[in-house]
C-alpha cells in the first residue's frame, strides 16, 4: 500500500466537522454456493440488475458483495454449524432500519417486472437452481475504527476500496478495535442483531433466524484477505479468551470485482 500522508480524519476535528455518514444498519444476507456451480453467472445478474437498483432508496447508503475462495476457507478460524456453509456475503448499509421496508417493496416491483429469474413474487422459484441461503439479519452499528495508516474516517469505511473484509459473527459482544492493529486491516465496524425489523415477530421477510444475542463485524482489508486471515489468528484467540465471545463463524472473503465474476470462484 502506498504512503499515506497527513493527518487521520478521525484526528482532525476540522475535517469530521464538515460532515459524518449517517449508516445505522447493516442488512446482512448470507449464502452458500449455487447448487449447480453458477456463482458468476447469478453475480453477475445481481450485480447488474439487483444491486445497482437499491440505490435508489432513499435510506440505503452503500452496498458491498463479498466470496470466499478456498484459501480463504483454509484461513477461517472459526465456523459453527450452519455458518461453516457461508460462502457468499451481501451486505447493503442503511441510513436506519424503517428503510427496509422500501426495499422490500423495491424487490416485489423488481420481480412483478420478470427481473428476478430466481423468484415469483416474493417467493423463491424451487425450481430453479439459486444460492442456499444460510442466515439473513439486521445489525444496528455500534462501533467503529480504523487505522491511522488508512488516514480515512472510520465513518466513510464502506466506500473505502477494500480487497475483502474479515467477517467475525459471535454470541456476546465486545468492542472490535484491537482487530485494526493488525498488518492489512484497514478499519472495523461492529454492531449486534436486530431481533425484529418490524412490530410483527413473524415477519421473516427481513430476518429467518432470531439474531438477538450476536454481534456481526466487519474488518475491511487492504491486505490479501486469506493472509491477513492468518495474522488475525493470535488476536482472535486472545479476544475469545479474554471477552465474553463465542464465535460462529471467524473468515475472510475478497470482494467481488464487477466484470471478472468468477475471479474467486474454485
Amino acid at each position: 500500500m502506498a504512503d499515506l500522508v497527513g493527518t487521520p480524519s478521525d484526528e482532525t476535528p476540522e475535517i469530521l466537522d464538515t460532515g459524518r455518514a449517517d449508516i445505522t444498519t447493516l442488512f446482512v444476507s448470507m449464502s452458500g454456493r449455487h447448487p449447480e456451480g453458477r456463482d458468476a453467472e447469478y453475480m453477475e445478474w445481481h450485480g447488474l440488475d439487483h444491486e445497482p437498483e437499491q440505490h435508489r432508496l432513499p435510506s440505503l447508503r452503500a452496498s458491498k458483495r463479498l466470496v470466499s475462495t478456498p484459501a480463504c476457507r483454509a484461513a477461517r478460524a472459526a465456523g459453527e454449524g450452519h455458518y461453516d456453509g457461508i460462502d457468499h456475503l451481501m451486505t447493503y448499509f442503511f441510513a436506519e432500519t424503517s428503510g427496509l421496508a422500501a426495499f422490500d417493496e423495491l424487490s416485489l416491483a423488481l420481480t412483478n417486472a420478470g427481473r428476478n429469474p430466481y423468484r415469483r413474487g416474493l417467493a423463491l422459484d424451487v425450481s430453479i437452481p439459486h444460492m442456499p441461503l444460510v442466515e439473513m439479519g439486521a445489525y444496528h452499528i455500534d462501533g467503529m475504527a480504523a487505522a491511522a495508516r488508512t488516514k480515512v474516517g472510520s465513518d466513510v469505511l464502506p466506500w473505502w476500496p477494500a480487497q475483502g473484509v474479515y467477517v467475525l459473527l459471535e454470541q456476546g459482544t465486545g468492542p472490535a478495535s484491537a482487530l485494526v492493529a493488525v498488518d492489512g486491516v484497514a478499519g472495523a465496524w461492529w454492531g449486534t442483531g436486530i431481533p425484529s425489523v418490524t412490530a410483527d415477530p413473524g415477519d421473516t421477510r427481513f430476518a429467518h433466524a432470531d439474531n438477538s444475542g450476536l454481534q456481526i463485524t466487519y474488518a475491511f482489508l487492504d491486505g490479501d484477505p486469506a493472509d491477513t486471515g492468518e495474522r488475525l489468528r493470535p488476536i482472535l484467540e486472545e479476544r475469545w479468551s479474554s471477552l465474553a465471545v463465542t464465535p460462529l463463524l471467524a473468515a475472510p472473503f475478497h470482494t467481488v470485482v464487477r466484470y471478472d465474476w468468477d475471479r474467486y470462484l474454485p
